[in-house]
C-alpha cells in the first residue's frame, strides 16, 4: 500500500475529532499532509500496527531562550519574590545570548517538547537586536536562527516577531536592559517581510504586540492593519495584578477591557495568560472566538494566579496551552495542572467538563488541540484530510495503558504517574522521535551543554 508519494500507518485506535475510533489507517502524501483517513480498515499481514494514535499538540506560547534559565531562579531573595524580580534575571540572560546560542537553546527545547507530545510551537520572539542594542546586518537574524532550530529538530513553528517599544504604560521609555527588544511598527514589518521566504508547510509567520504596556493601542492598530490577511496575532494580557492596576491607573480601563475597546479582536488573536478577568471580560473573550493562551506551569512558577476556566468554558470560550518560560516541556503536566489548579481554587473535582463530555482529560485534550491549532494559523490538531500529518503514538506496552478500555486512555495518560507515555512522534509525516528518543538527541544535547557552559556564569 505504500508508494513513493503515499505513506500509511495503521492505528488500532485513533483519536479523531469525534473521539477514539478503532481500526484506522492514516494516509499522508509526500508534502506531509493527510490525504485519506480510512476507517473500519483491516490491517494487512505486513504492516505494523500501533495501539493509540493522537494528533500532536500545539505549544501556543514559547520564549525559547528562557529554557536556558529554567531552574536558575528558584532561590529566595532578601525581600518578597515575584514575576518582577524573576524578570530582572531573565533580562540578564537576554542581554548575553548570541544568535548561535539561541539556536542551540531552541533546538534543545524543541527536541524536549517533541518528546513530550508537542509537534508545533508558537514562538513569541522579542530578542531582535545585538547585545549592544543595534540590529544585526539581517534584521531578522535571531528569528531565522530560531526557525533553523525548529527546522533541524522537525518542530513545526509559527514565528511571532514581537513589537516592544515601551517599558510601561504612558509610553515610558525602555530600560537599558531591554535594549535588545526595542522595535517599532516599521521595524517589525521589516522583520516579517524578511521572513516571508521562510514560510512553508512547516513554518508560518504572524506577529505579537508584546503587551499593552510595551506597545500602544495606536501602534497595535497600525500593525494589525498592515499585516497580511489572516495572519495570527498574539499578545500578553492581564498576567499580573500589578499590570492590571497600572493599566487602570493609566487608562481607566482593565487590560482586556482596553484591548476590546480599541481593537477588533477575532479568531486571529491569541490572548496569552489573561489570568485576571472579570465576568464582562470573560464574556467578551469567548464571544470574540479568540484563543486564551493558558500557560499553567509558568503561571504557577511565577505566581500569576488562576485563569477563570469554569466561567470561560461555560461561555464556550476557546483555549490552548503553552509552556512560556519552559519550567516544563510536557503536554501532560500542562493539562494536568490546568485542571488541578482549578480543583485547588474551587476545592472540588472534575472541573473542566461539559454536558456530553464528562471525562476531564478527553475534554481538555481535544479543546487544547483545537485552540492550539487556531493560535498557530496552520492546519493542525486533527487526524483529518489536508491537515498536517503531525501525530503522536502512546506506549501501549506501558503498564498504565494495558488492559484499559479505550475510553480511559487519556485519563490514564494525563492523571496517572510521571512516566512519559509518548513513544513515537511524527511531524509532517516524518518520524522525529522513536522509542522516546529524538533522532538527533545526542548532538542537540552536546550543543546545549556547550552553550550553557558559557551562560551559567550569569547565575
Amino acid at each position: 500500500m505504500n508508494t513513493s508519494s503515499t505513506h500509511t500507518l495503521f492505528a488500532q485506535q485513533a483519536l479523531l475529532p469525534e473521539g477514539w475510533v478503532a481500526n484506522v489507517r492514516l494516509h499522508w502524501d509526500a508534502q506531509g499532509n493527510f490525504s485519506q483517513i480510512e476507517t473500519a480498515a483491516t490491517p494487512t499481514a505486513y504492516e505494523p500496527q500501533y495501539g493509540y494514535v493522537s494528533p500532536g499538540m500545539t505549544n501556543l506560547h514559547s520564549h525559547a531562550f528562557q529554557r536556558a534559565m529554567a531552574g536558575m531562579t528558584e532561590i529566595a531573595g532578601e525581600g518578597p519574590d515575584s514575576f518582577w524580580t524573576w524578570r530582572d534575571l531573565m533580562y540578564r540572560y537576554a542581554l548575553a545570548i548570541s544568535p548561535e546560542q539561541m539556536q542551540a537553546i531552541a533546538a534543545q527545547l524543541y527536541s524536549e517538547c517533541l518528546r513530550h507530545g508537542y509537534t508545533s510551537i508558537c514562538e513569541f520572539h522579542y530578542v531582535h537586536r545585538a547585545p549592544e542594542g543595534v540590529f544585526y546586518a539581517d534584521i531578522a537574524e535571531t528569528s531565522k536562527q530560531v526557525i533553523a532550530a525548529a527546522n533541524s529538530t522537525g518542530m513545526g513553528i509559527s514565528m511571532l516577531p514581537v513589537l516592544y517599544s515601551y517599558a510601561d504604560f504612558n509610553h515610558q521609555p525602555l530600560r537599558d536592559d531591554q535594549r535588545r527588544f526595542n522595535t517599532n511598527v516599521e521595524q517589525i514589518l521589516q522583520i516579517i517581510q524578511a521572513l516571508e521566504n521562510q514560510r512553508n508547510a512547516q513554518v508560518e509567520v504572524g506577529v505579537a504586540p508584546h503587551s499593552l504596556r510595551a506597545a500602544s493601542t495606536e501602534q497595535i492598530a497600525e500593525l494589525v492593519a498592515a499585516m497580511p490577511q489572516g495572519r495570527q496575532i498574539h499578545i500578553h494580557i492581564a498576567e499580573q495584578m500589578r499590570e492590571v492596576n497600572a493599566c487602570i491607573a493609566a487608562t481607566g480601563k482593565r487590560p482586556v477591557e482596553l484591548l476590546f475597546d480599541t481593537q477588533s479582536v477575532d479568531e486571529r488573536w491569541c490572548l496569552v495568560h489573561a489570568t485576571h478577568l472579570n465576568q464582562h471580560e470573560v464574556a467578551n473573550m469567548a464571544a470574540s472566538k479568540s484563543v486564551a493562551g493558558i500557560c499553567t506551569s509558568t503561571e504557577g512558577n511565577l505566581g500569576d494566579g488562576f485563569f477563570e476556566l469554569p466561567d470561560y468554558i461555560a461561555a464556550q470560550g476557546r483555549f490552548g496551552i503553552g509552556t512560556d518560560s519552559h519550567a516544563s516541556q510536557s503536554v501532560v503536566e500542562e493539562i494536568r495542572w490546568l485542571e488541578y489548579g482549578q480543583r485547588l481554587k474551587a476545592q472540588g473535582r472534575n472541573i473542566a467538563s461539559v454536558k456530553g463530555q464528562r471525562r476531564v482529560a478527553d475534554y481538555l485534550w481535544q479543546q487544547c488541540l483545537q485552540g492550539g491549532a487556531q493560535a498557530s494559523g496552520r492546519k493542525l490538531g486533527q487526524l483529518k484530510i489536508e491537515h498536517r500529518a503531525d501525530f503522536i503514538i502512546f506506549d501501549d506496552q506501558h503498564p498504565n495503558l494495558q488492559n484499559l478500555d479505550v475510553a480511559d486512555v487519556l485519563s490514564s495518560v494525563v492523571f496517572t504517574g510521571n512516566d512519559n507515555l509518548i513513544r513515537d512522534v511524527f511531524v509532517g509525516g516524518q518520524q522525529v522521535v522513536a522509542a522516546g528518543r529524538h533522532r538527533d538527541q545526542a548532538q542537540i544535547n552536546a550543543n546545549y551543554v556547550a552553550c550553557m557552559r558559557q551562560l551559567r556564569q550569569l547565575k
